[in-house]
């Protein structure tokens, strides 16, 4: 019977000893990506994407604009089918120019996602490489809305991470 009380007492302060050396870090995933290359490249071609986005927009608009001014100053002079016509020509083009800002915008987010994606799995990669390297139990991102990390109690990796993403 003593021997099981000691080997349980052993147990619990093997327990007790292995999470006084658990280590815990943190890490601002946000700073390291707006310091990458990566991102300010894919921000780039992104912000040129949009802006090409909005000129054929306006663009469309400026014609839609135009038209309708038209037909407001002629439409008292039109007959009838001619004026059915228009009038339905003119919310063709309307149609057309929502369709063109909801296709826009998908292409907008599938090419940031895309774009994204690639930079966040080089910086999860870097994070596991250093937290494996420094033995840690986790390494938790400072801004996920976590109600509390204390930040005496874990450590910030986001120097090693840059360093390891050969950032500055």
């Amino acid at each position: 019977m003593k021997k099981i009380i000691i080997c349980a007492i052993c147990a619990i302060c093997g327990f007790t000893t292995a999470n006084a050396q658990a280590k815990f870090g943190h890490v601002n995933t946000q700073e390291i990506i707006q310091a990458m290359p990566e991102y300010n490249k894919a921000k780039t071609e992104i912000d040129a994407l949009t802006e090409q986005y909005d000129a054929d927009l306006k663009s469309m608009n400026d014609e839609l604009n135009k038209k309708a001014e038209a037909f407001d100053k002629e439409q008292a002079t039109l007959p009838e089918n001619i004026k059915q016509r228009r009038q339905t020509e003119l919310q063709e083009m309307y149609q057309k120019i929502q369709q063109s800002y909801q296709d826009n915008q998908q292409a907008l987010q599938k090419a940031s996602q895309e774009k994204m994606q690639a930079i966040t799995t080089k910086v999860l990669d870097a994070i596991k490489s250093v937290g494996q390297a420094g033995g840690y139990v986790y390494i938790m991102e400072i801004n996920a809305g976590i109600p509390f990390i204390s930040t005496t109690l874990s450590t910030d990796v986001t120097a090693q991470v840059k360093t390891k993403l050969g950032l500055k």
